[in-house]
């Protein structure tokens, strides 16, 4: 079963919205924040991204930098730019993007997600964490004594929950707010005990949930609410450290984007030289369209031109759920074998670059360095994350983008609640 609950969030007045409401810490780095920030003391970058308001030179991980995001959130509280709701409630939270002709919307129940459950996995993992970045989320957590930003789950799409997701969703909303990106954003407050009741029974029928988005957030909060457990004797299991704020979404309204590859240098071979081994593994032809047209087809940058690369019969296992993915793919007959990226978690000699960027940033990196190589992918399915999650397996790194993107502090949890 899904067990949830409501929360009294901490969230910005209506007017407030657009100005607080910020990007995840994870996909600006420092400078970039710094930019977005400028001249807005409302937005959450300050609480999320907090070496913003620090000196450049002081490391990311000192201890600085953790105590003035929670000077920065105290702030916000005291100043009213963050004011806690009366009663526990659900949230309900629609994001809506245009993605070429069409607008996709998605609308998930912000609540609070159970750590026994993901301790249990029936909250499911694809993904490894690194322990340096759990570590920071962790001291994150520690220091806010909140949920800062929200994890992302999935579940398997159930009609009820569809129907009373739409009910709850024709009514006002609390905020609504397009950001700059032109992405926007509907708050709907749940806070009638029926409508509570409700959707917690449904949520019960669903027999399992899956991490989408947030692997360190998640990780981190359980972590964080694993310690206060062992540490409190009169633990009854009702203590609000047993949750973490979450946005459930169904698994049929979710996109995901194509995670994109650069690798810095061609291993000590000229290009003449890596495009005959490259061809030992894949079909290689001119591409004019630097996206690839399905799974196991690639689009690859090279030397100012754009190839298309189709992986000859025989060199992965379409059986295996890991083994078949296009990363998986790429990792096993090209970044290895021939780029030596033995592990892409650790080598700082590739990079990752989310669809949303598109090609011409692929096209920038390679450029702008003289030298590499860029490989564009076709997107993983939601079906695949919840086929190797529902495995006990794990995918490889950066498999999957989720577009749109949760903001923080659109709502926040605080322990104290």
């Amino acid at each position: 079963m899904a067990s949830i609950v409501p929360f009294r969030g901490l969230r910005p007045f209506p007017e407030k919205a657009r100005a607080v409401a910020a990007p995840p810490y994870d996909v600006l780095n420092s400078a970039e924040a710094r930019v977005l920030a400028e001249g807005n003391p409302f937005t959450f970058l300050h609480v999320n991204k907090p070496e913003i308001d620090l000196d450049p030179a002081v490391n990311l991980y000192d201890d600085a930098v953790y105590a003035k995001g929670a000077e920065n959130f105290r702030r916000m509280q005291a100043e009213g730019v963050l004011v806690r709701d009366p009663v526990p409630s659900f949230y309900l939270y629609r994001q809506k993007m245009r993605i070429g002709e069409r607008d996709h919307v998605q609308v998930g129940l912000m609540a609070g997600a159970s750590v026994a459950e993901y301790e249990a996995d029936l909250i499911k993992k694809h993904e490894l964490t690194r322990a340096d970045k759990e570590a920071d989320r962790t001291r994150h957590v520690e220091e806010l004594n909140a949920n800062a930003g929200p994890v992302f789950l999935t579940y398997r799409a159930m009609p009820e929950i569809d129907a009373t997701v739409a009910r709850l969703a024709g009514r006002a909303p609390a905020v609504d707010f397009v950001a700059d990106d032109g992405i926007g954003h509907t708050l709907w407050v749940v806070d009638d005990p029926a409508d509570v009741e409700r959707l917690t029974g449904l949520f019960a029928r669903i027999p399992c949930l899956y991490v989408a988005d947030g692997h360190h957030r998640s990780a981190s909060a359980v972590t964080y609410g694993r310690k206060r457990r062992e540490a409190n004797p009169d633990h009854t299991g009702t203590e609000s450290y047993n949750h973490f704020m979450a946005v459930l979404f169904p698994h049929d309204q979710l996109y995901i984007m194509d995670y994109n590859r650069v690798v810095l240098d061609l291993n000590g071979l000229t290009g003449e030289a890596f495009l005959g081994r490259v061809g030992e593994k894949f079909e290689v032809a001119p591409a004019s369209d630097p996206r690839p047209g399905r799974a196991t087809e690639f689009c690859m940058y090279l030397g100012g031109k754009w190839y298309r690369l189709t992986a000859r019969p025989g060199t992965f296992n379409a059986a295996d759920p890991v083994a078949g993915l296009d990363v998986a793919i790429l990792q096993g007959n090209l970044l290895a074998p021939i780029l030596g990226i033995g592990d892409p978690r650790l080598d700082k000699r590739i990079d990752f670059v989310g669809g949303i960027r598109g090609a011409r940033e692929l096209e920038r990196r390679v450029d702008g360095q003289g030298t590499g190589v860029a490989f564009a992918m076709f997107p993983t399915s939601i079906e695949q994350l919840m086929a190797i999650a529902d495995a006990g397996a794990i995918m490889p790194p950066k498999s999957t983008w989720f577009e749109p993107k949760l903001r923080s502090g659109v709502v926040v949890r605080s322990y104290d609640e």
